[in-house]
């Protein structure tokens, strides 16, 4: 069994915010599945599961607010036959890369975001596969203003190309593909 987690928050205010591009990442997914409606398990919404070659793979979009994103990946790792964290993906904006650019990471700090410190909290380890998508940096207002703002019109043909580049790099990685050629193939890619 594999684990994706998109980090965002409920509610239809954040649908489109910065903050929510890790659901974005799981809904774009969801529409290429053909999936049906979710089950609410583990703090959010639960799909799966899925097959994908000789695995299964389950899809979960937490619906705590972003700084308790760790009940439900706690929960789900704990209920599902997960035998560890480098099974579990976990996707979520990122303030220090550029809208266009994407990091794939085997292990690490929280880097300042809240969802991904309730993560490593809740899980007590650093050692959590992640995507961090870039959703650039705030200019003249609050982080906390500019991740739960919405993204630009005059941004969206750029996040659809950032969102269909993250699934297939999803999908490479339920496919098996070794976090250092994921990191090889799409860390240095700047989309424009």
């Amino acid at each position: 069994m594999k684990l994706v987690v998109g980090l965002g928050n409920p509610g239809p205010r954040y649908a489109f915010s910065r903050h929510n591009v890790g659901w974005l990442v799981i809904d774009e997914l969801l529409e290429r599945l053909d999936a049906c409606r979710p089950h609410a398990r583990y703090h959010g919404l639960f799909w799966g599961p899925f097959r994908r070659g000789d695995d299964e793979f389950a899809l979960v979009k937490p619906t705590a607010f972003m700084n308790l994103s760790g009940r439900s990946v706690e929960a789900a790792c704990r209920n599902l036959p997960l035998p560890d964290t480098s099974r579990l993906l976990i996707i979520y904006d990122d303030i220090h890369l550029p809208l266009g650019k994407m990091r794939f990471r085997r292990k690490g700090s929280a880097g300042g975001h809240k969802g991904m410190a309730s993560i490593i909290s809740a899980l007590g380890t650093e050692g959590i596969p992640r995507l961090r998508l870039g959703v650039d940096a705030p200019s003249g207002e609050t982080l906390s203003d500019w991740v739960l703002s919405d993204f630009a019109r005059s941004e969206e043909p750029l996040l659809n190309r950032v969102l269909e580049t993250a699934v297939g790099a999803v999908e490479a990685w339920l496919e098996g593909t070794d976090m250092e050629v994921l990191a090889a193939r799409y860390n240095g890619l700047a989309l424009s």
